[in-house]
Protein backbone atom coordinates (compact mmCIF):
# COMPACT_ATOMS: atom_id res chain seq x y z
CA UNK A 1 0.00 0.00 0.00
CA UNK A 2 1.19 3.54 -0.47
CA UNK A 3 2.16 4.96 2.72
CA UNK A 4 -0.10 7.19 4.87
CA UNK A 5 -1.21 9.06 8.24
CA UNK A 6 -3.58 7.52 10.42
CA UNK A 7 -4.76 11.27 10.16
CA UNK A 8 -5.09 10.78 6.44
CA UNK A 9 -6.92 7.78 6.66
CA UNK A 10 -9.66 9.02 9.40
CA UNK A 11 -10.02 12.14 6.47
CA UNK A 12 -10.30 9.59 3.47
CA UNK A 13 -12.77 7.15 4.99
CA UNK A 14 -14.84 9.32 7.27
CA UNK A 15 -13.39 8.29 10.42
CA UNK A 16 -12.49 9.21 13.65
CA UNK A 17 -9.03 8.95 15.74
CA UNK A 18 -8.71 7.45 18.79
CA UNK A 19 -5.63 7.27 21.25
CA UNK A 20 -3.31 8.49 18.09
CA UNK A 21 -2.00 12.05 17.39
CA UNK A 22 -2.85 10.99 13.65
CA UNK A 23 1.18 11.23 12.71
CA UNK A 24 1.28 7.10 13.40
CA UNK A 25 2.45 6.13 9.50
CA UNK A 26 0.98 3.07 7.79
CA UNK A 27 4.18 1.43 5.71
CA UNK A 28 3.09 -1.79 6.06
CA UNK A 29 0.53 -4.33 4.52
CA UNK A 30 -3.41 -4.16 5.20
CA UNK A 31 -4.22 -7.02 7.37
CA UNK A 32 -7.75 -8.86 8.73
CA UNK A 33 -5.22 -11.57 10.66
CA UNK A 34 -4.13 -10.58 13.64
CA UNK A 35 -1.48 -13.03 13.33
CA UNK A 36 0.03 -11.44 10.01
CA UNK A 37 0.42 -8.21 11.00
CA UNK A 38 3.60 -6.89 10.90
CA UNK A 39 5.71 -3.58 11.52
CA UNK A 40 4.47 -0.29 10.12
CA UNK A 41 1.26 -2.75 9.11
CA UNK A 42 -2.82 -1.95 9.31
CA UNK A 43 -5.09 -3.88 11.27
CA UNK A 44 -8.80 -4.23 10.41
CA UNK A 45 -11.18 -5.10 12.75
CA UNK A 46 -13.23 -7.50 11.33
CA UNK A 47 -16.49 -10.02 13.16
CA UNK A 48 -15.03 -13.66 12.19
CA UNK A 49 -18.05 -16.28 12.78
CA UNK A 50 -15.87 -17.35 16.04
CA UNK A 51 -14.11 -14.44 17.22
CA UNK A 52 -13.92 -10.38 16.88
CA UNK A 53 -10.94 -8.43 15.46
CA UNK A 54 -11.51 -5.97 17.61
CA UNK A 55 -10.60 -8.18 20.34
CA UNK A 56 -7.22 -8.84 18.41
CA UNK A 57 -6.60 -4.96 18.57
CA UNK A 58 -3.65 -5.28 21.46
CA UNK A 59 -2.02 -8.32 19.33
CA UNK A 60 -1.61 -7.08 16.34
CA UNK A 61 -0.24 -3.73 17.68
CA UNK A 62 1.99 -4.97 20.10
CA UNK A 63 2.88 -7.08 16.55
CA UNK A 64 4.18 -3.71 15.32
CA UNK A 65 1.02 -2.43 13.44
CA UNK A 66 0.61 1.60 13.18
CA UNK A 67 -2.87 1.43 13.42
CA UNK A 68 -6.33 -0.26 13.69
CA UNK A 69 -9.19 0.59 11.47
CA UNK A 70 -12.58 -0.48 13.82
CA UNK A 71 -16.00 0.43 14.27
CA UNK A 72 -15.66 0.68 18.07
CA UNK A 73 -12.93 1.90 20.41
CA UNK A 74 -9.95 -0.45 21.15
CA UNK A 75 -6.69 -0.42 23.25
CA UNK A 76 -4.41 1.35 21.05
CA UNK A 77 -4.26 3.93 18.01
CA UNK A 78 -7.13 3.65 15.67
CA UNK A 79 -9.38 5.01 13.52
CA UNK A 80 -12.90 4.31 14.31
CA UNK A 81 -15.65 4.52 11.54
CA UNK A 82 -19.20 5.35 12.55
CA UNK A 83 -21.36 1.96 11.91
CA UNK A 84 -24.03 2.45 9.30
CA UNK A 85 -22.54 2.14 6.03
CA UNK A 86 -22.71 -0.23 3.41
CA UNK A 87 -19.86 -2.01 1.62
CA UNK A 88 -19.84 -2.63 -2.14
CA UNK A 89 -20.80 -6.08 -3.14
CA UNK A 90 -22.42 -6.56 -0.04
CA UNK A 91 -24.28 -10.36 0.36
CA UNK A 92 -23.29 -13.61 1.07
CA UNK A 93 -19.85 -13.74 2.29
CA UNK A 94 -17.83 -14.74 5.46
CA UNK A 95 -17.55 -11.40 6.69
CA UNK A 96 -21.06 -10.07 6.70
CA UNK A 97 -22.80 -13.34 7.73
CA UNK A 98 -21.11 -13.57 11.13
CA UNK A 99 -21.90 -9.24 11.10
CA UNK A 100 -24.59 -8.70 13.82
CA UNK A 101 -24.31 -5.31 14.70
CA UNK A 102 -23.13 -3.62 11.12
CA UNK A 103 -19.96 -3.21 12.54
CA UNK A 104 -18.04 -5.42 9.99
CA UNK A 105 -20.17 -3.58 7.04
CA UNK A 106 -19.16 -0.03 8.21
CA UNK A 107 -15.03 -1.34 8.47
CA UNK A 108 -15.08 -3.48 5.08
CA UNK A 109 -17.16 -0.23 3.81
CA UNK A 110 -13.99 1.85 4.80
CA UNK A 111 -11.40 -0.82 3.54
CA UNK A 112 -13.24 -0.36 -0.09
CA UNK A 113 -12.87 3.35 0.37
CA UNK A 114 -9.07 2.83 1.09
CA UNK A 115 -8.81 0.31 -1.95
CA UNK A 116 -10.27 2.76 -4.54
CA UNK A 117 -8.49 5.87 -2.97
CA UNK A 118 -5.14 3.49 -3.44
CA UNK A 119 -6.41 2.57 -7.22
CA UNK A 120 -7.33 5.35 -7.92
CA UNK A 121 -3.42 7.27 -7.00
CA UNK A 122 -1.38 4.71 -8.45
CA UNK A 123 -2.92 4.87 -11.74
CA UNK A 124 -2.77 8.65 -12.21
CA UNK A 125 1.12 8.52 -10.50
CA UNK A 126 2.26 5.20 -11.88
CA UNK A 127 -0.06 4.17 -14.78
CA UNK A 128 -0.77 0.71 -12.81
CA UNK A 129 -2.74 -1.59 -14.85
CA UNK A 130 -5.76 -3.16 -13.49
CA UNK A 131 -6.88 -6.51 -15.03
CA UNK A 132 -10.20 -8.09 -13.78
CA UNK A 133 -11.14 -12.08 -14.52
CA UNK A 134 -14.39 -13.48 -13.88
CA UNK A 135 -16.16 -16.88 -15.42
CA UNK A 136 -18.31 -19.98 -13.84
CA UNK A 137 -14.85 -21.90 -14.13
CA UNK A 138 -11.35 -21.56 -14.25
CA UNK A 139 -10.81 -17.93 -12.77
CA UNK A 140 -8.35 -18.94 -10.16
CA UNK A 141 -6.14 -20.88 -12.86
CA UNK A 142 -6.44 -18.06 -15.29
CA UNK A 143 -5.58 -15.76 -12.74
CA UNK A 144 -2.53 -17.67 -11.60
CA UNK A 145 -1.33 -17.48 -15.28
CA UNK A 146 -1.67 -13.90 -16.31
CA UNK A 147 0.37 -12.87 -13.12
CA UNK A 148 2.81 -15.69 -14.16
CA UNK A 149 3.14 -13.62 -17.43
CA UNK A 150 2.56 -10.04 -16.40
CA UNK A 151 5.46 -10.81 -13.71
CA UNK A 152 7.48 -10.84 -16.99
CA UNK A 153 7.19 -7.53 -17.97
CA UNK A 154 7.16 -6.08 -14.45
CA UNK A 155 6.00 -6.45 -10.56
CA UNK A 156 2.50 -7.59 -10.36
CA UNK A 157 -0.04 -8.26 -7.64
CA UNK A 158 -2.42 -10.75 -7.73
CA UNK A 159 -4.56 -12.39 -4.87
CA UNK A 160 -3.36 -15.90 -3.43
CA UNK A 161 -6.02 -18.99 -3.88
CA UNK A 162 -9.36 -17.61 -4.04
CA UNK A 163 -9.69 -14.23 -2.43
CA UNK A 164 -12.53 -12.78 -4.71
CA UNK A 165 -15.11 -11.17 -2.85
CA UNK A 166 -15.92 -8.02 -0.94
CA UNK A 167 -13.34 -8.51 1.27
CA UNK A 168 -10.39 -10.23 -0.48
CA UNK A 169 -10.81 -8.30 -3.31
CA UNK A 170 -9.88 -5.25 -1.55
CA UNK A 171 -7.13 -7.03 0.41
CA UNK A 172 -5.67 -7.48 -2.86
CA UNK A 173 -5.75 -4.32 -4.06
CA UNK A 174 -4.02 -2.99 -0.81
CA UNK A 175 -0.97 -5.27 -1.78
CA UNK A 176 -0.34 -2.66 -4.24
CA UNK A 177 2.35 0.15 -4.35
CA UNK A 178 4.27 2.41 -6.05
CA UNK A 179 6.44 -0.23 -7.71
CA UNK A 180 3.67 -2.36 -8.71
CA UNK A 181 3.45 -2.58 -12.70
CA UNK A 182 -0.01 -4.82 -12.79
CA UNK A 183 -2.84 -5.63 -10.28
CA UNK A 184 -4.66 -8.85 -11.63
CA UNK A 185 -8.11 -9.23 -9.51
CA UNK A 186 -10.23 -12.45 -9.73
CA UNK A 187 -14.10 -11.45 -8.99
CA UNK A 188 -16.69 -13.46 -8.32
CA UNK A 189 -20.67 -13.12 -7.54
CA UNK A 190 -23.23 -14.66 -5.83
CA UNK A 191 -25.94 -12.09 -6.77
CA UNK A 192 -26.64 -9.62 -9.48
CA UNK A 193 -24.29 -6.46 -8.77
CA UNK A 194 -21.48 -8.15 -6.82
CA UNK A 195 -19.22 -8.04 -9.40
CA UNK A 196 -19.82 -3.89 -10.77
CA UNK A 197 -19.20 -3.72 -7.52
CA UNK A 198 -16.18 -5.47 -7.19
CA UNK A 199 -15.46 -3.00 -10.01
CA UNK A 200 -15.88 0.02 -8.47
CA UNK A 201 -13.35 -0.62 -5.65
CA UNK A 202 -10.69 -1.12 -8.22
CA UNK A 203 -12.30 -0.56 -11.98
CA UNK A 204 -10.23 -2.74 -14.10
CA UNK A 205 -8.74 -1.40 -17.82
CA UNK A 206 -8.96 -5.12 -19.06
CA UNK A 207 -11.64 -7.38 -18.62
CA UNK A 208 -12.01 -11.36 -19.12
CA UNK A 209 -14.56 -13.38 -19.08
CA UNK A 210 -13.99 -16.76 -19.13
CA UNK A 211 -17.25 -19.06 -19.37
CA UNK A 212 -20.95 -19.04 -18.40
CA UNK A 213 -21.75 -22.28 -16.76
CA UNK A 214 -23.84 -24.01 -14.07
CA UNK A 215 -21.62 -22.41 -10.64
CA UNK A 216 -24.30 -21.07 -8.57
CA UNK A 217 -26.74 -21.84 -10.55
CA UNK A 218 -28.82 -22.27 -7.62
CA UNK A 219 -28.32 -18.79 -6.12
CA UNK A 220 -28.90 -17.29 -9.58
CA UNK A 221 -31.68 -19.75 -10.90
CA UNK A 222 -30.89 -19.44 -14.71
CA UNK A 223 -27.73 -19.57 -16.84
CA UNK A 224 -29.22 -16.09 -18.53
CA UNK A 225 -29.10 -14.19 -14.55
CA UNK A 226 -25.57 -15.80 -14.66
CA UNK A 227 -24.65 -14.08 -17.63
CA UNK A 228 -25.48 -11.35 -16.68
CA UNK A 229 -23.89 -10.96 -13.47
CA UNK A 230 -20.56 -12.10 -15.07
CA UNK A 231 -21.28 -9.54 -17.89
CA UNK A 232 -21.00 -6.63 -15.30
CA UNK A 233 -17.23 -6.53 -15.70
CA UNK A 234 -16.96 -5.66 -19.77
CA UNK A 235 -19.83 -3.32 -18.69
CA UNK A 236 -17.57 -1.25 -16.02
CA UNK A 237 -14.68 -0.81 -18.84
CA UNK A 238 -13.83 2.19 -20.29
CA UNK A 239 -14.24 2.82 -23.93
CA UNK A 240 -11.91 1.53 -26.17
CA UNK A 241 -9.24 4.45 -27.22
CA UNK A 242 -7.21 5.24 -30.10
CA UNK A 243 -4.25 3.53 -31.40
CA UNK A 244 -5.19 0.44 -28.95
CA UNK A 245 -5.61 2.63 -25.38
CA UNK A 246 -8.43 2.50 -23.31
CA UNK A 247 -10.56 -0.14 -21.94
CA UNK A 248 -10.18 -3.72 -23.50
CA UNK A 249 -12.51 -6.73 -23.19
CA UNK A 250 -11.43 -10.71 -23.31
CA UNK A 251 -14.31 -12.64 -23.72
CA UNK A 252 -13.99 -16.59 -25.01
CA UNK A 253 -14.82 -16.96 -28.03
CA UNK A 254 -15.91 -20.53 -28.16
CA UNK A 255 -19.03 -19.63 -25.56
CA UNK A 256 -21.88 -18.20 -27.70
CA UNK A 257 -23.27 -16.33 -24.17
CA UNK A 258 -19.73 -15.02 -23.64
CA UNK A 259 -19.34 -13.94 -27.04
CA UNK A 260 -22.05 -11.95 -27.18
CA UNK A 261 -21.04 -9.86 -24.11
CA UNK A 262 -19.14 -7.83 -27.13
CA UNK A 263 -22.58 -6.05 -27.32
CA UNK A 264 -22.58 -5.00 -23.63
CA UNK A 265 -19.04 -3.04 -23.79
CA UNK A 266 -17.77 0.46 -25.52
CA UNK A 267 -14.31 -1.39 -25.35
CA UNK A 268 -12.56 -2.94 -27.58
CA UNK A 269 -12.67 -6.81 -28.04
CA UNK A 270 -10.41 -9.39 -28.41
CA UNK A 271 -12.09 -13.16 -28.85
CA UNK A 272 -10.14 -16.04 -27.09
CA UNK A 273 -10.84 -19.17 -27.94
CA UNK A 274 -10.34 -22.36 -30.58
CA UNK A 275 -13.13 -20.86 -32.87
CA UNK A 276 -11.39 -20.20 -36.15
CA UNK A 277 -12.61 -16.28 -35.59
CA UNK A 278 -10.99 -15.79 -32.63
CA UNK A 279 -8.30 -13.30 -32.30
CA UNK A 280 -5.78 -15.22 -30.21
CA UNK A 281 -6.45 -19.01 -30.84
CA UNK A 282 -5.01 -22.86 -29.99
CA UNK A 283 -4.29 -24.87 -33.12
CA UNK A 284 -3.03 -28.41 -33.60
CA UNK A 285 -3.96 -28.78 -29.71
CA UNK A 286 -2.82 -32.36 -28.11
CA UNK A 287 -3.36 -33.77 -24.67
CA UNK A 288 -0.13 -36.28 -23.20
CA UNK A 289 -0.97 -39.03 -21.19
CA UNK A 290 0.88 -37.13 -18.25
CA UNK A 291 -2.22 -34.80 -19.14
CA UNK A 292 -0.46 -32.01 -20.11
CA UNK A 293 -2.02 -30.06 -23.24
CA UNK A 294 0.59 -28.98 -26.12
CA UNK A 295 -0.59 -26.45 -28.74
CA UNK A 296 -0.35 -24.10 -31.62
CA UNK A 297 -0.90 -20.49 -30.28
CA UNK A 298 -1.92 -17.98 -33.17
CA UNK A 299 -2.04 -14.56 -33.11
CA UNK A 300 -2.20 -11.17 -35.65
CA UNK A 301 1.19 -10.75 -33.88
CA UNK A 302 2.45 -14.25 -35.00
CA UNK A 303 2.64 -17.89 -33.63
CA UNK A 304 4.65 -20.02 -31.49
CA UNK A 305 4.17 -23.54 -30.17
CA UNK A 306 2.88 -23.77 -25.92
CA UNK A 307 3.95 -26.86 -23.83
CA UNK A 308 1.44 -26.37 -20.76
CA UNK A 309 3.10 -28.28 -17.49
CA UNK A 310 -0.51 -27.86 -15.99
CA UNK A 311 -2.63 -30.72 -16.44
CA UNK A 312 -5.99 -30.96 -18.33
CA UNK A 313 -7.02 -29.97 -21.79
CA UNK A 314 -9.36 -26.89 -20.16
CA UNK A 315 -6.37 -25.41 -19.33
CA UNK A 316 -5.74 -24.43 -23.03
CA UNK A 317 -8.36 -22.45 -22.80
CA UNK A 318 -7.32 -20.67 -19.53
CA UNK A 319 -3.76 -20.07 -21.25
CA UNK A 320 -5.74 -18.46 -24.45
CA UNK A 321 -7.62 -15.93 -21.69
CA UNK A 322 -4.14 -15.13 -20.18
CA UNK A 323 -2.18 -14.72 -23.58
CA UNK A 324 -4.99 -12.12 -25.00
CA UNK A 325 -4.55 -10.42 -21.68
CA UNK A 326 -0.53 -10.01 -21.96
CA UNK A 327 -0.52 -9.42 -25.37
CA UNK A 328 -2.62 -6.60 -24.51
CA UNK A 329 -1.05 -5.58 -21.48
CA UNK A 330 2.75 -5.62 -21.94
CA UNK A 331 5.30 -4.70 -24.66
CA UNK A 332 6.31 -9.35 -24.25
CA UNK A 333 6.15 -10.82 -27.72
CA UNK A 334 4.07 -13.96 -28.77
CA UNK A 335 7.03 -16.01 -28.55
CA UNK A 336 7.69 -14.78 -24.95
CA UNK A 337 4.08 -15.24 -23.79
CA UNK A 338 4.30 -18.88 -25.24
CA UNK A 339 7.43 -19.28 -23.18
CA UNK A 340 5.80 -18.11 -20.31
CA UNK A 341 2.81 -19.87 -20.21
CA UNK A 342 5.36 -23.26 -20.35
CA UNK A 343 6.72 -22.43 -17.44
CA UNK A 344 4.16 -21.69 -15.65
CA UNK A 345 3.24 -23.77 -12.33
CA UNK A 346 0.26 -24.44 -10.46
CA UNK A 347 0.12 -21.70 -7.58
CA UNK A 348 -3.33 -22.15 -6.28
CA UNK A 349 -3.70 -25.48 -4.19
CA UNK A 350 -6.21 -28.26 -4.74
CA UNK A 351 -6.37 -27.20 -8.42
CA UNK A 352 -5.58 -29.92 -10.32
CA UNK A 353 -2.87 -30.28 -7.81
CA UNK A 354 -0.61 -33.64 -9.16
CA UNK A 355 1.72 -35.55 -6.78
CA UNK A 356 3.13 -38.75 -6.89
CA UNK A 357 4.07 -41.24 -3.88
CA UNK A 358 7.37 -42.85 -3.76
CA UNK A 359 5.78 -46.34 -5.45
CA UNK A 360 4.57 -44.58 -8.11
CA UNK A 361 0.18 -43.83 -6.97
CA UNK A 362 -0.09 -40.65 -8.75
CA UNK A 363 -3.34 -38.31 -6.83
CA UNK A 364 -4.96 -35.64 -9.04
CA UNK A 365 -5.81 -33.05 -5.80
CA UNK A 366 -8.81 -31.08 -7.47
CA UNK A 367 -10.85 -30.76 -4.43
CA UNK A 368 -11.30 -26.67 -4.14
CA UNK A 369 -14.61 -26.92 -5.87
CA UNK A 370 -16.93 -28.65 -8.29
CA UNK A 371 -19.47 -27.86 -10.62
CA UNK A 372 -20.53 -29.70 -13.89
CA UNK A 373 -18.03 -28.13 -16.30
CA UNK A 374 -14.88 -28.91 -13.90
CA UNK A 375 -16.12 -31.93 -13.10
CA UNK A 376 -16.18 -32.44 -17.03
CA UNK A 377 -12.84 -31.23 -17.26
CA UNK A 378 -11.09 -33.33 -14.66
CA UNK A 379 -13.08 -36.49 -15.93
CA UNK A 380 -11.21 -35.84 -19.08
CA UNK A 381 -7.82 -35.26 -17.59
CA UNK A 382 -7.67 -38.45 -15.76
CA UNK A 383 -8.71 -40.39 -18.76
CA UNK A 384 -5.68 -38.98 -20.75
CA UNK A 385 -3.25 -39.97 -17.99
CA UNK A 386 -1.14 -43.14 -18.22
CA UNK A 387 -1.34 -45.42 -15.45
CA UNK A 388 1.84 -47.18 -14.25
CA UNK A 389 2.40 -50.61 -14.81
CA UNK A 390 -0.59 -52.71 -13.08
CA UNK A 391 -2.34 -49.76 -11.91
CA UNK A 392 -5.98 -48.43 -12.48
CA UNK A 393 -7.46 -45.17 -13.03
CA UNK A 394 -9.90 -44.26 -9.81
CA UNK A 395 -12.20 -41.28 -9.20
CA UNK A 396 -13.33 -39.98 -6.07
CA UNK A 397 -16.29 -37.70 -6.54
CA UNK A 398 -18.22 -35.28 -4.04
CA UNK A 399 -21.15 -33.70 -4.36
CA UNK A 400 -21.20 -30.52 -6.35
CA UNK A 401 -22.99 -27.67 -4.19
CA UNK A 402 -25.24 -24.69 -5.59
CA UNK A 403 -27.13 -26.83 -8.42
CA UNK A 404 -30.68 -25.31 -7.54
CA UNK A 405 -33.53 -27.84 -9.39
CA UNK A 406 -30.99 -29.09 -11.62
CA UNK A 407 -28.40 -30.58 -9.11
CA UNK A 408 -29.73 -34.62 -9.48
CA UNK A 409 -29.58 -34.04 -13.41
CA UNK A 410 -26.31 -32.78 -12.99
CA UNK A 411 -25.15 -35.44 -10.73
CA UNK A 412 -26.74 -38.22 -12.84
CA UNK A 413 -24.85 -36.74 -15.90
CA UNK A 414 -21.21 -37.23 -14.40
CA UNK A 415 -21.82 -40.18 -13.49
CA UNK A 416 -22.50 -41.83 -17.04
CA UNK A 417 -19.38 -39.56 -18.64
CA UNK A 418 -17.51 -41.34 -15.42
CA UNK A 419 -18.70 -44.59 -16.94
CA UNK A 420 -18.14 -43.35 -20.50
CA UNK A 421 -13.90 -42.22 -19.69
CA UNK A 422 -12.61 -45.82 -19.05
CA UNK A 423 -12.21 -45.41 -15.25
CA UNK A 424 -11.92 -49.00 -13.32
CA UNK A 425 -13.46 -47.57 -10.01
CA UNK A 426 -15.40 -44.58 -9.09
CA UNK A 427 -16.04 -43.61 -5.44
CA UNK A 428 -19.04 -41.01 -4.89
CA UNK A 429 -18.93 -39.44 -1.10
CA UNK A 430 -22.44 -37.86 0.16
CA UNK A 431 -26.09 -38.80 -0.31
CA UNK A 432 -26.28 -35.75 -2.25
CA UNK A 433 -24.38 -37.21 -5.14
CA UNK A 434 -26.49 -40.50 -4.91
CA UNK A 435 -27.49 -40.20 -8.63
CA UNK A 436 -23.97 -39.89 -9.65
CA UNK A 437 -22.75 -43.44 -8.16
CA UNK A 438 -26.62 -45.12 -9.39
CA UNK A 439 -26.19 -43.51 -12.91
CA UNK A 440 -22.21 -45.06 -12.70
CA UNK A 441 -23.27 -48.35 -11.86
CA UNK A 442 -26.39 -48.15 -14.02
CA UNK A 443 -23.40 -47.83 -17.19
CA UNK A 444 -21.49 -50.45 -15.89
CA UNK A 445 -18.81 -48.91 -13.29
CA UNK A 446 -17.64 -50.52 -10.30
CA UNK A 447 -19.01 -48.08 -8.03
CA UNK A 448 -19.26 -47.06 -4.29
CA UNK A 449 -21.41 -44.96 -2.77
CA UNK A 450 -19.92 -43.99 0.43
CA UNK A 451 -20.85 -41.13 3.54
CA UNK A 452 -17.96 -38.97 3.97
CA UNK A 453 -14.13 -38.34 3.32
CA UNK A 454 -12.68 -40.94 5.68
CA UNK A 455 -15.54 -44.03 4.39
CA UNK A 456 -14.02 -42.32 1.03
CA UNK A 457 -10.59 -43.42 1.91
CA UNK A 458 -11.14 -46.92 3.28
CA UNK A 459 -13.12 -47.68 0.25
CA UNK A 460 -10.38 -46.40 -2.79
CA UNK A 461 -8.06 -49.29 -2.28
CA UNK A 462 -5.24 -47.64 -4.28
CA UNK A 463 -1.97 -48.81 -4.99
CA UNK A 464 1.63 -48.66 -6.58
CA UNK A 465 0.76 -47.59 -10.54
CA UNK A 466 -2.20 -46.15 -10.24
CA UNK A 467 -4.39 -42.31 -10.81
CA UNK A 468 -6.72 -41.37 -8.62
CA UNK A 469 -8.95 -38.51 -8.95
CA UNK A 470 -10.41 -36.87 -5.94
CA UNK A 471 -12.82 -33.74 -6.63
CA UNK A 472 -15.45 -31.98 -4.62
CA UNK A 473 -17.12 -28.92 -3.74
CA UNK A 474 -14.91 -27.24 -1.05
CA UNK A 475 -17.35 -28.05 1.77
CA UNK A 476 -16.56 -32.09 1.61
CA UNK A 477 -13.47 -31.86 2.70
CA UNK A 478 -12.39 -34.63 0.47
CA UNK A 479 -8.53 -33.11 0.01
CA UNK A 480 -8.23 -34.79 3.18
CA UNK A 481 -8.11 -37.97 1.11
CA UNK A 482 -5.72 -36.81 -1.06
CA UNK A 483 -3.84 -36.11 1.40
CA UNK A 484 -4.23 -39.26 3.36
CA UNK A 485 -3.68 -41.18 0.09
CA UNK A 486 -0.23 -39.25 -0.24
CA UNK A 487 0.73 -40.01 3.15
CA UNK A 488 0.07 -43.69 2.49
CA UNK A 489 -2.36 -43.84 5.42
CA UNK A 490 -5.68 -46.05 4.30
CA UNK A 491 -7.71 -46.82 0.96
CA UNK A 492 -4.38 -49.73 -0.20
CA UNK A 493 -4.73 -52.55 -2.38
Amino acid sequence: MIDQTLAELARLVGGALHRASGDELITGTVEFDSRAVGPGGLFVALPGERADGHAFARTALDAGAAGVLAAREVDGPAVVVPVGATPEGAGGSYVLAADRDGSGAAVLAALQTLARHVVDTLVAQTGLSVVGITGSSGKTSTKDLVAALLERDGPTVAPPGSFNNELGHPWTVLRADATTRHLVCELSARGPGHIAALCRVAPPRVGAVLNVGSAHLGEFGSREAIAAAKGELVEALPAAGKDGAGGVAVLGADDPVVAAMADRTAARVVHAGRALQADVRAVDETLGDDGRARFRLVTARGEADVALRLRGAHQVDNALAAAAIALETTGLSVAAVAEALGAAEPRSRWRMEVAERADGLTVLNDAYNANPESMRAALTTLAAMAPGEGGHRTAVLGVMAELGPDAEAAHAELGRLAARTGLHRLVVVGEAARGMHEAARDAGLASDLVPDAAAALEAVHAGPGDVVLVKASRSAGLETVAQALLAGTGGAR
